[in-house]
């Protein structure tokens, strides 16, 4: 069937930002600090994406375990100042203790824990303030091509269908669906078969004994509960395919997210396969805290706060870029003249077909002994996130051109955010100077970010001495 409609152009901007996760974020409000005129799209109801209509309520990934930044710029400045206004927390080492109720470890402190709501609200506050327009509940439908750039976007709300012209576009959509509409070219899943890693469904829950878990935690020196499970599973009480539990505290007391659920088969870019995932998920949602509160350890007078109406997908679309970051840079520790950021974070992108399992794992039980080591630190080269092929897009985010599994490091919150304000700032050149991402001066676009506070070269990340259980 063949649709052919008249769908008015409503609007040009300088810079269209499609996806209003953390990399959309930083993407749109680095642009405005450029002085463009910026639209941010967002499918959901609300901003920050995985962190707040997912539910996982913790920016990862840009401190070090003391507690220094890793990665500066806009993510250190919003976490600072979430932090200031009680939206967030950035947690220090809690001297002497093994556990940390924000980090399942003492030294597992890379995040900030979010209130997912307040963070919404904060998110809508910095848009207005910096003067960026957002449509929210608005879907990325299209893209008109002329020559080798996106002349404009096709878009879908309560108000129909309509069009918005577009000097530079970002794509922080996470699964490359402006990138892949406009035809570029993509990688999803394993090489061998397409596989994907599992998605999960993220529930709050709330009245929880901190204390009875904390010390039962340390009693068995586990905050995952691999025996208590392995035990419920010989009884038959246990039966998801997954074989570890995870939870951290939210920024109030007693208040867990939890990230246990992991779903296998599911596919982020099929909207049929999205449906199924949701409703497994609720379903999973309901027996799991069932056996949280009759076997788990500070859960029996738990209350459910709010399931997320949004799957946590951790990998989806990666598009092919002007480069390709891979395994072997990462465990050769190569140097990149075009980095613009840093991730302090491990190798996690678990096996779609055993979801408690790390490929490069070493012990399964750990999960701090990689079979292959890299850095305590990944960069982000630049180049990562230009797409061959378009002159005027962009991609920040899970969606950039690396291996499968340095989409573990790479993935994360902050890390996002570090390639997010890198490519608004970007777009800003594309559209001012109208010449394309690929072409733009790459060190004069590292030495603005550096002046806005981000860090881009190793030189001025904190020294870190391994601590002897990470090794």
């Amino acid at each position: 069937m063949k649709y052919v409609a008249n769908i008015p152009v409503l609007a040009n901007y300088d810079v269209v930002v499609c996806g209003g996760g953390p990399a959309g974020c930083a993407a749109a409000l680095s642009a405005a600090r450029e002085n463009m005129k910026v639209l941010l799209v967002e499918s959901g109801g609300q901003l920050g994406g995985s962190a707040t209509s997912g539910l996982v309520s913790q920016w990862l990934g840009g401190r070090t375990q003391e507690g220094e930044w890793v990665v500066g710029g806009l993510f250190r400045s919003l976490s600072e100042e979430a932090t200031s206004l009680g939206y967030a927390l950035t947690p220090h080492l809690l001297e002497g203790e093994d556990y940390h109720p924000y980090g399942w470890f003492n030294w597992f402190i890379h995040g900030i824990p979010l209130d997912p709501y307040g963070v919404a609200v904060f998110l809508d506050d910095k848009m207005q303030e910096a003067g960026v327009e957002v449509l929210l509940d608005t879907s990325f439908v299209d893209v008109r091509l002329e020559d080798k750039r996106i002349d404009s976007l096709i878009l879908h709300n309560s108000s129909g269908l309509f069009a918005v012209g577009a000097k530079a576009v970002v794509d922080a959509t996470g699964n490359a669906d402006v990138a892949f509409r406009a035809g570029c070219d993509t990688l999803k899943g394993r090489p061998e078969d397409g596989k994907l890693a599992p998605s999960s469904l993220i529930f709050d829950v709330y009245n929880v004994d901190t204390e009875e878990l904390t010390r039962a935690i340390e009693k068995n020196r586990d905050p995952k509960f691999r025996d208590l499970i392995a035990d419920l599973r010989r009884k038959g009480i246990w039966d998801f395919p997954y074989d570890i539990f995870i939870c951290t505290e939210l920024p109030v007391k007693g208040e867990y997210f939890i990230n246990t659920c992991r779903l296998i088969g599911i596919d982020g870019t099929d909207g049929r396969s999205v449906s199924d995932g949701l409703r497994r998920g609720r379903r999973e949602t309901r027996q799991l805290f069932a056996i949280l509160k009759e076997y788990f350890p500070g859960f029996k007078d738990a209350h459910i706060k709010s399931v997320a109406p949004q799957l946590g997908v951790r990998e989806t679309r990666r598009i092919v870029g002007e480069y390709f970051l891979t395994v072997e840079d990462l465990a050769q520790g190569r140097k990149f003249d075009d980095c613009i950021g840093f991730s302090m974070y491990g190798w996690d992108l678990p096996n779609p077909d055993k979801p408690s399992e790390q490929p490069f794992a070493e012990d399964a039980k750990s999960g701090f002994k990689p079979k292959v080591k890299k850095g305590l630190y990944t960069p982000l080269p630049y180049r990562i996130m230009v797409p061959k092929g378009l002159d005027n897009l962009i991609c920040p985010g899970r969606a950039v051109s690396v291996e499968g599994q340095v989409l573990g490091p790479v993935r994360v919150m902050a890390s996002c955010m570090a390639m997010g304000e890198a490519a608004g700032m970007a777009a800003g050149v594309v559209a001012k100077e109208s010449t394309s991402f690929a072409q733009i001066n790459i060190q004069d676009l590292r030495r603005n970010l550096e002046a806005r506070g981000a860090i881009v070269d190793e030189k001025k990340l904190p020294i870190i001495y391994p601590r002897v259980d990470q090794t």
